[in-house]
């Protein structure tokens, strides 16, 4: 089941796209599925359960996490995570930087913004995130590389909002790819799109989907 359900959103999403799946609150065994399917990138939301799966799993997976991630925990997922999708303020870039540099490693991150209307949902605004840009700090920092940003969308069946956050989300990929990383190559990501609106998000520009419930059944 699990192969048939990858194998059908891989029809549908670009060869310039990636597909995160979201393999959250699921089993080892039930994640193994879709590695023998070849899937290698997953997205877990839980640094305790991505530190067990990372332990349990082969080594050539590609873990990222998307949940909020409190500064207190990066140092648990620094020596292997491959991108960090939900750096929302300076602080936590800052201990990911320290953490990176203990490992030897340059950590890749994604800005996450607020485009939603849920208050309940984390992220920057485009004024601070071009704060977190231009300071002093950020710029002496050399063991983290924001390759791009994500945001989620609201949880509507209004499609029409949907595409209008997705739109947002890539309007300031752009203000901030012409303001800071015009000649940085690296800073390509728009990670955006889930398993109920990933079509629209690629419409809009996404480069990176997370999709769970479409891959593995609905928790």
């Amino acid at each position: 089941m699990i192969r048939e359900n990858l194998d059908t959103i891989r029809q549908t999403i670009p060869t310039n796209v990636t597909l995160i799946a979201v393999s959250k609150t699921k089993p080892v065994e039930v994640v193994m599925e879709a590695y023998d399917a070849g899937q290698r990138i997953f997205g877990e939301n839980k640094v305790q359960e991505m530190t067990d799966k990372h332990e349990k799993m082969p080594k050539d997976i590609q873990w990222h996490l998307i949940g909020h991630l409190q500064s207190n925990k990066v140092k648990y997922i620094a020596p292997f995570v491959s991108l960090i999708h939900s750096v929302d303020s300076i602080k936590l870039l800052a201990e990911i930087n320290k953490e990176a540099k203990k490992n030897n490693r340059i950590i890749n991150c994604l800005l996450q913004f607020h485009i939603a209307q849920e208050e309940t949902k984390f992220g920057l605004s485009i004024e601070e995130a071009t704060d977190i840009l231009k300071s002093k700090e950020f710029v002496e920092m050399e063991n983290v590389s924001v390759v791009g940003i994500m945001g989620m969308a609201s949880f509507t069946d209004d499609q029409e909002v949907v595409r209008q956050e997705f739109r947002t989300l890539e309007h300031y990929f752009q203000i901030l790819k012409s303001h800071f990383f015009k000649f940085n190559d690296h800073f390509k990501e728009i990670s955006m799109g889930m398993s109920g609106d990933y079509l629209i998000a690629i419409e809009e520009g996404s480069t990176m989907v997370r999709v769970g419930s479409s891959i593995f059944g609905s928790r």
